[in-house]
This record gives C-alpha cells, sequence and structure tokens, in this order.
C-alpha cells in the first residue's frame, strides 16, 4: 500500500468538544451513498444549508448565521472551515451509527487523506457483530484494519469491552479522526496505530475485520480504489495478511464489493484459490446483489453486470484461549 500525503492537522482537542454539543444537541444524521447524497443536494432549495444537518451532513455551503455560534466557532477553532465565495464550507462531516456520533470527510470525498464513512461502514459493523453472536468464546485481540473513522472498531469494543482493540490506517487523517471518534464514545480499549495492513503491528489476532476500498476507480482516490484490474488487490492483500496472523479459533471478517461479469465472480474465485490448502474454514456470501450500480455507466465497469456486496468469513479451527 502506499501512503498518503499527510494534510495539515485538524485539532482535536475542538473537534471532540464540537461533537459533545451536537451530541447535547441530539443531533443525528445517516450517511447515504454517494448518488443518493448527490440527489437530495440537487432538489429544489438544497442548494444552501440553512441547519446543522445541512452543513454537517449534508455538506451544503451555508452562511454563519446558519448555525449556533458555538457550533461555528468549534468549527473555526478546529481548523475544518473554508470559504465558497460568499459562503463557508465544514471540511468534516458527523453521522450517527449505534447511538455514536463519528467525525469524517466532507462530501464529496475527493481529497488523497479522505476518511470514508458511509452505508459500508454500517454494513461492516453489523457482519462483526454479527460474527461475534456466533462464538464460542469472546475474542481477546482484536484489528480493524484501514479504520477509516474508527466507527467499526468503536462499535466492536462497545460490544466486547474486555478485548484488545486495535484500529490502523497508513492515513494520518483517518486515525486523527479515530482518536476523536473513540474518545467521544467513551471506549477505553481501542488503541490507535499506524499501520500498513499488519505489518507495523505484532503477534496474532482473534478477530481481523476489514472493509477495505474494493472498486476500480480511474482516478486512484485513495479511500475508494481497490488496485488491479478487478479492484480486488487490496481486499486480497488482506487475505493474505489474515492467513498468517489469524490465532487458533481465529476469524477474518472482510466486507468487500465485486464486479460480476456473466455470472463470474472474480473475487470469489480468487478468494477459493488463495485459501485452498491453509485449513481454513471459510464461506462466502452476496448481502447485496446490486450495489453501486451508478458506475456501471462508466469504462471502469463497462464489462461488469452488476457490482455486488460480499462478506468472506475464514476462520481458523481451534479455540479462543
Amino acid at each position: 500500500m502506499t501512503s498518503v500525503t499527510e494534510a495539515p492537522p485538524y485539532a482535536e482537542p475542538e473537534l471532540l468538544r464540537l461533537v459533545t454539543v451536537l451530541r447535547s444537541a441530539g443531533y443525528r444524521f445517516t450517511t447515504v451513498t454517494p448518488a443518493t447524497h448527490e440527489r437530495v443536494n440537487r432538489r429544489p432549495g438544497n442548494a444552501r444549508g440553512r441547519s446543522l444537518t445541512d452543513v454537517l451532513g449534508w455538506s451544503r455551503p451555508f452562511e454563519p448565521r446558519a448555525l449556533p455560534p458555538d457550533v461555528f466557532a468549534l468549527l473555526d477553532g478546529a481548523g475544518v472551515l473554508r470559504r465558497d465565495g460568499d459562503l463557508w464550507r465544514s471540511l468534516i462531516r458527523v453521522s450517527s451509527y449505534g447511538g455514536e456520533l463519528f467525525v469524517h470527510s466532507t462530501f464529496p470525498p475527493t481529497a488523497p487523506d479522505a476518511v470514508f464513512f458511509g452505508p459500508d461502514t454500517h454494513r461492516t459493523a453489523e457482519a462483526a457483530l454479527a460474527h461475534l453472536v456466533g462464538r464460542s468464546a469472546p475474542p481477546r485481540r482484536i484489528v480493524d484494519v484501514g479504520c477509516g473513522s474508527g466507527a467499526v472498531a468503536v462499535t466492536i469494543a462497545k460490544k466486547v469491552p474486555q478485548a484488545e482493540v486495535l484500529a490502523v490506517d497508513i492515513n494520518p487523517a483517518a486515525l486523527r479522526l479515530s482518536r476523536v471518534n473513540a474518545a467521544a464514545a467513551g471506549v477505553t480499549n481501542v488503541q490507535i496505530r499506524r499501520s500498513d495492513l499488519l505489518s507495523d503491528v505484532a503477534g496474532d489476532f482473534d478477530l481481523i475485520v476489514s472493509n477495505p476500498p474494493f472498486m476500480i476507480d480511474s482516478e486512484r482516490r485513495f479511500y475508494r480504489d481497490g488496485g488491479g484490474p478487478h479492484g480486488h488487490d487490496l481486499p486480497m492483500a488482506l487475505v493474505e495478511a489474515a492467513v498468517h496472523r489469524l490465532s487458533p479459533g481465529g476469524a477474518l471478517v472482510l466486507f468487500s464489493g465485486t464486479g460480476i461479469v456473466e455470472g463470474r465472480d472474480p473475487l470469489l474465485n480468487a478468494v477459493t484459490d488463495r485459501l485452498a490448502g491453509t485449513g481454513l474454514c471459510w464461506t462466502y456470501r452476496e448481502i447485496d446483489p446490486d450495489a453501486y450500480g451508478e458506475n456501471l455507466e462508466g469504462p471502469a465497469y463497462a464489462h461488469a453486470d452488476r457490482i455486488a456486496l460480499v462478506v468472506l468469513t475464514a476462520t481458523r479451527p481451534g479455540e479462543v484461549r
């Protein structure tokens, strides 16, 4: 994986106070897909922000009077405002999931160090939680690889408070916002670490969770481009790393997407080839047969019939000690 360019850091204390203020105000926002976001913002009357959710959810330009003075001051103090003609824009969004608020990148997330959060974050967290329900013993050591906003790591840490949870990424902006989001959620068993996949953290894990980039992206946007002709280079690199780092009874839960070509799934073929002979027990299932259909209109997916969302669960036989 190639490192990203580090942007000037946001002020973490101000962002943490911002989340506290928003929580007290009852702020809630569910982040939608980019296509839905664009459609909603194109509606008449939605060109300019007039509320907290307009500004911090829908990423609309706004006049300062659209926000409570303390919120504007915190955004300004955090360094996350920029001018847009006579208006202002926020460089961050704040989204709801699992009773918590998470800070992440503005829409559209075009910066090289954009910090992703979206419906796939929800899906990844739900897949991890579903796996935990079926375990005979709770995992003791967990890692969320490519943690982004840290939302999945925080969700797992709340579910398994006795576990050591690592949230790792190579994006400095993701690590900063993960620290903010973990502190805002009040979890104390999450460690935020810089790591290229698992290469910079030691030891084996009882649970490895990841939602790596998986799209074919001609613009090579870091948070989105999975690499290779099918967008599978990063998902498969994560599988390769996990094969060697699962403890007895340990499991990989990988959320990904794949372009289906004439009924064939190239990611499933790659997974089947790699896991053959490893001794791991694994399942692979489509959880959404048709997602991100707008991408089928571009040249990157001109060969595909559909884009499916999938979850791979691979477990090493044995008991978690």
